[in-house]
């Protein structure tokens, strides 16, 4: 599947200005990255030795945009946001694929299985879908827009590190986000950590990390 760049601007946001870039692919799907300190490829100081810092977000309109408290989405977007800004030289890569690829209904039906105790791997596999559908093909054209192939990657999943280091991303740093645990999400959090191979604390499903 092929990506291009469409068009970017500057974005103000509480944490500070990034630059806001839109992409597309051959489907329409439009994805969007924030970056600061990184300018196109073809502007980029040979001499720039800074390694940047890289999270790879993947779109939750529940978490992202209504503070849900089922995932630790939101807390890590805007903890993702607030550490590229410090750092000055860095990315988010903000992904259209909703509830881990299987789109908002599809998730909301999935919601409605764990209201009924089910997990959030087996809500998924009683709808008849894949227990996580992301992709990350559009990764690469968006890094190299900005001349990006080392990063300092922002994430808990070891599949994205895979995913990096396969198609020629150095990936010289994981940076864990263990951010906006909540008694509503730990059981969540521990099914992520126990049966999905996403590398969290084991007493992630105590009060030990309640309402950080």
């Amino acid at each position: 599947m092929s990506y291009q760049f469409i068009t970017s601007a500057k974005l103000p946001t509480r944490y500070g200005e990034f630059d806001i870039h839109v992409f597309e692919n051959e489907d329409g799907q439009e994805h969007v990255m924030l970056t600061v300190g990184l300018p196109a490829a073809q502007d980029i100081d040979a001499s720039a030795s800074m390694i940047p810092l890289v999270r790879i977000h993947s779109e939750c309109l529940t978490g992202d945009a209504f503070d849900s408290l089922k995932c630790d989405c939101g807390p890590q977007l805007n903890m993702a946001m607030q550490a590229v800004q410090e750092s000055g030289c860095g990315a988010i890569l903000y992904l259209r694929q909703e509830g881990r690829g299987i789109g908002l209904t599809n998730k909301i039906r999935a919601y409605a299985l764990q209201d009924q105790g089910h997990d959030t791997l087996d809500a998924n596999l009683i709808l008849g879908l894949p227990a996580d559908a992301r992709i990350y093909d559009m990764c690469g054209p968006m890094l190299a827009h900005v001349g990006v192939n080392q990063v300092r990657l922002i994430t808990n999943n070891p599949n994205k590190v895979t995913y990096l280091t396969d198609h020629g991303i150095d990936v010289v740093e994981r940076v864990p986000s263990i951010v906006g645990i909540t008694e509503d999400n730990a059981s969540y959090l521990a099914t992520k950590r126990d049966r999905m191979g996403h590398l969290l604390d084991k007493d992630i499903n105590t009060e030990t990390h309640f309402n950080q």
